[in-house]
């Protein structure tokens, strides 16, 4: 293999500013602080890495005597920002983010930095949720990014200002592509491999995804995002419909049956029913039958165009359109790549065929 060109190269190693607060999860910290400060030691396994550092990862907080992590485990951060004056990249790695939603306002000696270090130069990173306080900045406003799919409304309502991509698992974006954001807490490692591509070489890259047993998310969180049905809305009868369906959703002609049971006109129906919970009625069915396709496809060995038919479908070929469309794989890779291994499925088989929505 070759070496990276030249141009790709940083002519000293780059510091990197891993943020640390008292809501964040430990393992992404770590995971990167490691990864990025260790990588040049993988080149005697693989010469397309080079043997120099081309990272300087340091723990920071925003003031002293921070954090002290969600997992309650010791770690000491090694500066706080007060004593930084520059760095080159910053990641804000997961936060729990309690009841899916951030209280912006809590660091705003970090946010100021944030900013201060952005005007100089600085990359902005986050790993899931990390990006909420990022966005506290200003400078993503008008520009796009992802999260974890289960904040995406949460982050929509707080920064309402930013283009949300929730089904990508990293964006790349800014005047400068310097506003660089994945999604699921350990879609880090896709952040990681791509800082390692484009400071180090996209061969680089490949190389540590291969020692360490990790590859990019190609096709974004789609297929790990779990429909969960919009509650508290306060329309009573949209609510007892969608009860109906946790168990009618197969039925022919769902739609139909639908505006039946309200006893509305269809088009009154489709509006009260879409202003309710987001999805127009027909695509609510359809995420409600995909739903219960993946948990069938993880948990059983039922044929796929059996599990078509049980969930609504009669033409299974545009079963598998649809199901590609919702989750970006097909139904055959989705039950590869989901699908419990024989080594952890109970003694006596696999896991219930029933419903995982009802916990059956």
């Amino acid at each position: 293999m070759s070496r990276p060109p030249k141009n790709l190269v940083s002519a000293r190693p780059l510091h990197v500013s891993v943020v640390a607060l008292p809501e964040s999860m430990m393992a992404p910290i770590i995971g990167i602080h490691e990864v990025l400060g260790v990588i040049h030691r993988f080149a005697a396994h693989d010469d397309a890495i080079p043997p120099e550092p081309r990272f300087r990862p340091e723990i920071v907080a925003p003031a002293a005597g921070l954090p002290s992590f969600t997992s309650e485990l010791p770690l000491r951060a090694q500066r706080t920002i007060d004593h930084m004056a520059r760095t080159d990249i910053i990641i804000v790695p997961s936060l729990l983010v309690r009841d899916d939603a951030w209280r912006p306002g809590r660091y705003p000696e970090l946010v100021a930095w944030i900013r201060r270090m952005h005007a100089a130069g600085a990359e902005l990173c986050s790993a899931c949720s990390g990006v909420f306080v990022l966005a506290e900045s200003g400078v993503w406003s008008g520009h796009e990014a992802t999260i974890h799919w289960a904040y995406a409304d949460a982050f929509s309502r707080t920064h309402p200002d930013v283009v949300l991509r929730p089904r990508d698992a990293l964006v790349v974006s800014g005047g400068r592509g310097e506003l660089i954001s994945s999604g699921a807490s350990t879609a880090w490692y896709d952040l990681v491999l791509f800082l390692i591509a484009r400071h180090v070489g996209p061969t680089a890259a490949q190389a540590v995804a291969r020692f360490l047993l990790v590859q990019w998310h190609a096709e974004g969180q789609a297929p790990y995002a779990v429909f969960t049905p919009p509650e508290g809305h306060g329309d009573a009868l949209i609510a007892e419909l969608q009860r109906w369906l946790e168990d009618n959703y197969a039925v022919p002609a769902a739609v139909e049956a639908l505006v039946a049971r309200a006893g509305l006109p269809e088009r009154t129906l489709k509006r009260r029913f879409t202003k309710a919970t987001g999805y127009a009625p027909l695509a609510y069915i359809q995420h409600l039958r995909i739903e219960e396709a993946k948990r069938r496809l993880e948990r059983t060995d039922l044929p796929i165009d059996e599990i078509s038919w049980t969930v609504g479908y009669e033409e299974p070929a545009f079963f598998r359109r649809l199901f590609k469309r919702l989750t970006a794989l097909t139904p055959g890779d989705y039950r590869r790549r989901f699908r419990v291994p024989v080594f952890a499925q109970p003694k006596h088989g696999v896991v219930g065929e029933g419903s995982a929505r009802r916990g059956t």
